[in-house]
């Protein structure tokens, strides 16, 4: 299983970085590599949304079923495959002393056992940490353009 925790500041208050975040619309814009999140359902937001997702990893595309399995409005989002590649998310937010975000992404997965985990490890492995740098810097990024703006 692998992990990987990051924390920024974000040059916005939590309401603006939680709302960017917490828009399905806005999450191929800022996470690494995904090509497609759609709601399955109505639902589009909050507990049990649940999202079907496509990232590609080098030269695989990788789909999964994810759900928000914890929904805390401008605190806390964690997203759960239920479906596909094993993995959760976690976005915490947090307001800062002089009222910008701090963002804290907690990130676990877990490869397949056999002969097509080996060969997911050798793709997805040295990717998984220069993705999240990236997501966490394009999010940060995305969300103070879209707080300047307002």
């Amino acid at each position: 299983m692998g992990k990987i925790h990051r924390t920024a500041i974000a040059r916005v208050p939590v309401e603006a970085g939680f709302a960017y975040v917490d828009d399905y619309r806005n999450v191929p814009a800022w996470m690494f590599g995904v090509t497609r999140f759609t709601p399955i359902g109505a639902q589009t937001q909050g507990l049990g949304a649940t999202f079907d997702a496509t990232m590609q990893l080098g030269p695989k595309a990788l789909h999964s079923k994810v759900r928000i399995t914890q929904w805390e409005e401008n605190r806390l989002i964690t997203l759960e495959s239920v479906d596909g590649i094993s993995n959760s998310s976690s976005w915490r937010f947090a307001p800062t002393a002089d009222g910008h975000t701090e963002l804290t992404v907690d990130f676990d997965y877990t490869l397949p056992g056999g002969i097509i985990g080996k060969a997911l490890s050798k793709i997805v492995e040295p990717i998984v940490g220069t993705a999240i740098k990236h997501t966490e810097s394009t999010l940060r990024a995305r969300a103070e353009e879209l707080g300047s703006a307002a």
